[in-house]
């Protein structure tokens, strides 16, 4: 027969109360536990970050920039007067010389300006020509005047001294050896007066001769300005090289200082490079430079350092110092590299695609085994194209990943496969 067991109920209440507590501790230990758990590193396929791995040794800090070849020597002509252009003599491409006609403009106003300047300047030579003649004939007028008044007064002054002779041996009247002194006396002061008076007559006709003639190199002056402005109707290209534009077209109206063709210097060119702003503060004038043509390399220093920046980038000229590579022509689109300055012995690796010169970066970099790598606070230096100085952080020897990393800011670690 079977015998009930007898059970404490008050035991059976504190087992299971106890049972309960012990579960929730559990859980709230593995909840906490598992929080302070760091997240697991991310795998990464090795093949799409570059790695690349810390040296020692002399570094070249160099900047880049594209542009273009340009002519050292450009010649723009401008039209020096209106007019309709008539023909188009040389078509761009063209080699001209210095006395080449590139296009002929017709302006019928400033030819009738030019003749009319060519007969009043010939009328005013006439009346110059008539004035001189005029002033000339006073002027022996007036000579002629003296010559008498000074006969008169040396008569005077003889028959004054023949007077004073007689009157001394009382052939004569003392007051008629005075009347003679008079007389000659009045006619020295005579004399003088007309001496005088040829004398402003003289200096009255080189004033008005003067004033004519500088009326009548106005004139010429004039004239010749409309004569050059006629023979500038034949646009001529002013050096020797070759045409390389002509916006012009025939029956087209210029204005007065309107371009009408370029000329250029083939054989003598220069690169204009577009450097960053940020990378042109340390270009110097007289630093090495290479352009490269894509057809060759051309050697060259930097001649000018345009003191403004334009749409974030600052425009340096390069002289070009040796043979250019073929095909080399204005308007080719090069790119160029500028040397700043040569490092003996730094610590650099290959520059990261994050962080500039002279800041401090978080890098990934590899364990001895290849396999993991671990974000490390890497202060960069100065830095070139493609290199960058290592001030602190690495060592040499050490491989970091120098690809972009963003996406794994919240990690510490890589794992890569």
């Amino acid at each position: 027969m079977d015998v009930p067991r007898q059970t404490n109920k008050r035991r059976r209440n504190l087992t299971r109360t106890l049972y309960g507590v012990g579960g929730v501790t559990v859980l709230a230990a593995i909840t906490l536990g598992l929080s302070h758990l760091k997240p697991a590193a991310p795998s990464v396929s090795r093949s799409t970050v570059l790695v690349d791995t810390v040296k020692r040794g002399p570094m070249i800090r160099q900047v880049r920039g594209l542009g273009t070849l340009v002519p050292e020597e450009i010649r723009w002509i401008p039209a020096a007067t209106e007019g309709r252009v008539e023909r188009i003599l040389i078509k761009p491409g063209t080699a001209v010389t210095a006395d080449s006609v590139i296009l002929e403009l017709s302006n019928p106003e400033l030819e009738s300006a030019s003749m009319d300047a060519e007969w009043q300047l010939k009328a005013a030579e006439a009346d110059a020509a008539n004035l001189k003649v005029k002033l000339e004939s006073q002027l022996l007028d007036q000579k002629a005047s003296f010559a008498t008044v000074q006969a008169n007064a040396k008569q005077a002054r003889l028959q004054a001294e023949a007077d004073t002779e007689l009157s001394k041996n009382g052939l004569i009247s003392d007051l008629q050896m005075k009347l003679s002194v008079s007389r000659a006396e009045e006619s020295a002061i005579r004399q003088d007066l007309e001496q005088q008076r040829l004398e402003i007559a003289a200096e009255s006709m080189r004033t008005e001769l003067a004033a004519q003639n500088a009326r009548l190199e106005q004139m010429r002056a004039q004239a010749d300005l409309k004569h050059s402005q006629v023979r500038q109707l034949r646009v001529r290209a002013g050096i020797a090289g070759v045409l390389q534009q002509l916006p012009a077209e025939v029956g087209q109206r210029i204005a007065p200082g309107g371009t009408l063709a370029k000329v250029t210097v083939p054989g003598r060119l220069k690169a204009e490079l577009k450097i960053a702003e940020t990378q042109a503060k340390d270009v110097q004038i007289g630093q090495r430079a290479s352009i490269d043509t894509r057809n060759g390399l051309a050697e060259g220093t930097v001649s000018r350092v345009d003191p403004a920046v334009l749409n974030g980038t600052v425009t340096v000229d390069v002289a070009l110092t040796g043979p250019l590579p073929k095909g080399a022509r204005p308007d080719l689109s090069v790119e160029g590299t500028i040397e700043l300055e040569r490092l003996d012995d730094v610590l650099y690796v290959g520059r990261p695609a994050f962080g500039q010169e002279q800041s401090v970066v978080g890098m990934f970099k590899l364990d001895a085994d290849g396999v993991g790598a671990a974000r490390v606070q890497v202060k960069l230096g100065r830095s070139s194209v493609n290199r960058v100085e290592i001030v602190d952080g690495l060592k040499s020897g050490d491989q970091v990943i120098l690809s972009d990393t963003s996406a794994w800011d919240a990690f510490d670690r890589l794992r890569l496969n």
